[in-house]
C-alpha cells in the first residue's frame, strides 16, 4: 500500500503487474478552470480519470456567489466546509468515486501538472472518506514522462459503477469556529501555504480581504518541493518544519492557504517527514474572511 508519495517506476510496476489501482489527474488552473480538463485531454496517464476541482472535488453543482465563492443549490445536501472550494458533504464525495468504477479495495494514484497543488486535495479527501492507499505521484506528469512513461489523448472508456462504502475519517477537518476558539492557545498552531505577499496582506488577488489569521506562519506550499519537482527527502522536510514551529507541538498544527487545496503539499510533506497527520482547516482564507468579526492581521 503506498499512501504518502509513490515514484513513476513504482506506478509503472503496479500498472504492469494489474494490481487493483485507480489514477486520477487533477490538472486545473485556479484563473482559467477550463484549462485542466483541457491539458488532461491533450496528454494523461493512460487509463487516467479526470477530477475537476471545482466540481468533481468541490461541493456538487455549486454556484459562483458573492465573492466567487462557491454556494449549494437550493435542496442540494450542505458542503462539508465553506470558503472559495466548500468540501462537498462525504456521501457526494463517494457517489462520486463509485460514478468513476473507484472501490475500496484499490490504490489510487493522484497527480497533476501544477507542482502538486492540486492533486493534494484528491489525496486527503480519500483520506477523510476512510480510504487509506492512496499517494501522490511524486514530479507529476512530468516526472512520469521523464521515466518513459506513455501517454493517452482524449476521453477514456467509462468504468462501470462501484459502491465505495466510506470508513471512519482518517484526516482531521476543522472549521472556523474550531480555528478561532484556538487562537492565543499554545496547543494550536496555524500555517498558512499562501504566497508571502499574499501572507501579508500586500495582495490579494482572489479574496475580498487581505491579510492572515493572527498568529500565522507563513509557508508556502512550494517550498516542499526540490528543483526537480519533487518532494524533499524527509530528513531535509522534517529540519524546515522543525525550523519553522520552532519548539511547537507539530500534532497541535492546522493547515490552511487559500481555500483548502494548496494547504495540503504542507500536510503531505509534515506526514512525510514523520511528525504525523496534522488538521485542515478547509475553508480557508475565503471562509475566515467571510465574516468580518473574525480578525485579521497584516505583515509578518
Amino acid at each position: 500500500m503506498y499512501t504518502t508519495l509513490i515514484s513513476a517506476e513504482e506506478l509503472q510496476a503496479l500498472l504492469a503487474e494489474r494490481k487493483p489501482l485507480r489514477v486520477f489527474d487533477c490538472s486545473f488552473d485556479l484563473m482559467q478552470p477550463l484549462t485542466g480538463k483541457q491539458k488532461y485531454l491533450e496528454a494523461h496517464i493512460p487509463g487516467a480519470v479526470y477530477a475537476n476541482l471545482d466540481t468533481d472535488l468541490s461541493a456538487k453543482h455549486g454556484a459562483r456567489g458573492a465573492h466567487g465563492v462557491l454556494t449549494a443549490q437550493e435542496g442540494e445536501d450542505q458542503p462539508a466546509s465553506g470558503g472559495r472550494h466548500p468540501l462537498p458533504n462525504r456521501e457526494k464525495f463517494a457517489a462520486w468515486l463509485s460514478s468513476v468504477g473507484f472501490s475500496n479495495d484499490m490504490q489510487a494514484v493522484v497527480y497533476d501538472r501544477n507542482g502538486a497543488n492540486y492533486c493534494g486535495r484528491l489525496w486527503w479527501m480519500l483520506k477523510w472518506a476512510g480510504h487509506e492507499a492512496v499517494a501522490v505521484l511524486d514530479g507529476g506528469l512530468q516526472a512520469w514522462q521523464a521515466a518513459g512513461g506513455p501517454l493517452a489523448s482524449g476521453e477514456e472508456a467509462s468504468h462501470f459503477q462501484t459502491n465505495f462504502a466510506l470508513g471512519a475519517e482518517k484526516a482531521v477537518l476543522l472549521d472556523a469556529a474550531t480555528v478561532a476558539a484556538g487562537l492565543n492557545r499554545a496547543s494550536q498552531t496555524i500555517v498558512d501555504a499562501r504566497a508571502p505577499a499574499r501572507f501579508r496582506g500586500e495582495v490579494e488577488p482572489l479574496d475580498p480581504v487581505a491579510g492572515h489569521i493572527p498568529g500565522a506562519l507563513n509557508r508556502p506550499f512550494s517550498q516542499n518541493l526540490g528543483e526537480d519537482g519533487k518532494f524533499k527527502s524527509a530528513e531535509q522536510l522534517k529540519a524546515e518544519f522543525d525550523a519553522l514551529l520552532a519548539g511547537r507541538d507539530p500534532a497541535g498544527v492546522v493547515h490552511q492557504c487559500g481555500s483548502g487545496v494548496s494547504a495540503v503539499p504542507n500536510l503531505l510533506a509534515m506526514e512525510i517527514a514523520g511528525l504525523g497527520r496534522t488538521g485542515l482547516y478547509a475553508g480557508s482564507w475565503s471562509d475566515w474572511c467571510s465574516d468580518p468579526a473574525r480578525p485579521v492581521a497584516t505583515g509578518q
